[in-house]
């Protein structure tokens, strides 16, 4: 996507104000360390996000880390090929549960949708979703990969009617993550259904301010100004705490 133009100051100060207690706090990166994990924590304590997402192996560890703050703990499950055996797919989600896991981010099979095996996609959410007992999932998509928007548009369908309570656009792990294009047409899904309470959360490649404003920007002429919080909007990202945060300080 095109890059946004730099705000000023004061209107970057503004978007990062309402885009920080949406942010998940995200490391997947193939490196991460218990002590990546417990700064990971400590960064989103300090600036009250809404989440931490982390892989399954440091799920207890964020948990006790974040005990107290109100910091959710998120999680991955089939993640990041988003494969089909939905057994595994279950027995991991409920062993991150067990773990204290309080959110699950489960990769779409994918692949089978795009050969037309909706069924096989359709089946692995609902099973998750039974093994969530009342915890929140969101369902990765992988719209880099789905492309088209009618197929996203029917991804989106397909998980929302399975259960999830978010769709999800990416995994972060493929050359083309978060669109605008893939959004629109996600959030489009949702305002059709008229529920309300059904989230989206925008993932992989936002860096900057005004890519977190660009994004807030659309669900607001989607879905209303008053629509986006962290129960309908969330923005998993990494790198663009820092710019968030740098935003605040420069404030005039």
């Amino acid at each position: 996507m095109t890059a946004p133009a730099p705000l000023p100051p004061q209107d970057a100060a503004l978007v990062a104000r309402r885009a920080l207690p949406l942010l998940d706090l995200t490391d997947l990166s193939d490196a991460c360390t218990a002590a990546a994990v417990a700064e990971l924590c400590g960064k989103a304590r300090a600036s009250g996000v809404a989440a931490v997402c982390v892989w399954p192996r440091f799920v207890a560890d964020s948990v006790r880390a974040l005990e107290g703050s109100g910091v959710r703990v998120a999680t991955v499950i089939n993640f990041p090929e988003g494969g089909e055996d939905a057994e595994r797919a279950v027995a991991d989600t409920s062993a991150s549960l067990a773990g204290g896991a309080d959110e699950i981010d489960l990769v779409l099979p994918y692949h089978a949708l795009m050969r037309g095996d909706a069924e096989t996609a359709r089946g692995m959410v609902a099973a998750v979703r039974a093994a969530c007992a009342g915890r929140l999932l969101k369902v990765i998509l992988e719209t880099g990969r789905l492309k088209e928007p009618d197929l996203i548009a029917r991804a989106s369908r397909l998980s929302l009617d399975a259960g999830a309570d978010f769709i999800k656009t990416s995994t972060g792990k493929t050359p083309v993550s978060a669109t605008p294009a893939a959004a629109e047409s996600m959030l489009n899904v949702i305002r059709a259904r008229g529920d309300r309470s059904a989230g989206l959360k925008v993932s992989g490649g936002l860096r900057r301010v005004e890519d977190a404003g660009a994004y807030l920007a659309l669900a607001d002429r989607i879905m209303g100004p008053d629509w986006a919080s962290p129960n309908t909007f969330r923005i998993g990202a990494s790198a663009l705490h820092a710019d968030l945060v740098r935003a605040l300080e420069a404030a005039p």
